[in-house]
């Protein structure tokens, strides 16, 4: 008897379409969460991040491994840059490394994160979330959110690829978008690798290393007192695309060596693979293999 076969995810339907379906437009950053940032999360947000512990490492028994906390600030105040992005877990991995305060926000994709209206209302709620859709309203609106995220000694998180489509143990390219926002604010930037979210299942294993910190003139070989360009100029864009090519290059190499670690073998089970990996994401099709 042959095996019927599956259907595949249904196409996404594009973050345009989303945001002109909203009523009233789709709002970003500081205007979407209506107040300011705060480093210090309610309690609420304690219960809910206790309650997703649980369920990631006693229900479905998640096992991550992280190392190089020694790198990390002692206070708030500093951009984290994390990748690979390739899937849900991501901000959880990226949580799971750092200390529950000062807390994280994260410049997300609405379109991504917003797949039902309880789900917009807790994190305009709880926090940790700063919406971004295609086609917005502009870099200025993600530099004041990332400015206050900054100014309230809260931690600052981008994932420059943009996107969780790639192949696994493999960054992707850099967008140039969180590169220019570091280069208007010249905050401390912590790199954190990340390996294994790209499929998950009962049991699965996850890894991720923070990196030692650096700044926008280490990345791009400037002396500590160089000045920066004039925001919009040309010259900025060209920093900024130096700037993503060197932290890629930091972060690449280290991702490649954390993804051994994740992978089981083919005859290992995997229950709960597609139900799970896309659990919090908004079916669609995903580019493993390129």
């Amino acid at each position: 008897m042959t095996e019927p076969r599956r259907r595949p995810p249904p196409a996404r339907i594009s973050p345009e379409a989303l945001a002109a379906a909203r009523a009233g437009g789709a709002q970003e950053g500081l205007t979407w969460l209506g107040r300011a940032p705060w480093a210090r999360g309610p309690v609420s947000y304690h219960l809910l991040r206790s309650v997703v512990r649980f369920v990631a490492f006693v229900v479905l028994r998640f096992r991550i491994r992280t190392d190089g906390q020694e790198h990390l600030p002692r206070a708030g105040g500093y951009f984290l840059v994390a990748a690979a992005h390739r899937g849900w877990m991501d901000p959880f991995v990226t949580m799971h490394a750092i200390p529950a305060e000062p807390r994280s926000w994260f410049l997300g994709s609405g379109p991504s994160t917003f797949t039902a209206p309880w789900r917009e209302w807790l994190l305009r709620r709880i926090g940790g979330l700063l919406p971004v859709w295609r086609g917005g309203v502009g870099i200025e609106q993600h530099v004041a959110s990332a400015r206050a995220v900054i100014a309230a000694g809260a931690v600052f998180v981008q994932m420059p690829e943009g996107t969780v489509s790639g192949p696994p143990g493999r960054i992707g390219a850099f967008r140039t978008g969180w590169a220019i926002i570091a280069l208007r604010i010249d905050p401390t930037i912590v790199p954190l690798a990340m390996a294994g979210t790209e499929e998950l299942y009962v049991g699965r294993r996850l890894a991720s290393r923070v990196l030692p910190s650096t700044t926008v003139r280490e990345l791009a070989d400037l002396p500590p007192s160089a000045v920066l360009p004039i925001a919009g100029s040309r010259e900025e864009l060209d920093l900024a695309r130096r700037i993503s090519e060197a932290l890629a290059a930091r972060l690449g190499p280290v991702v490649e060596q954390l993804q051994p670690w994740t992978v089981d073998p083919p005859e290992h089970p995997r229950r709960l693979r597609r139900r799970l990996t896309w659990l919090l994401l908004r079916p669609g099709r995903l580019d493993r293999d390129g």
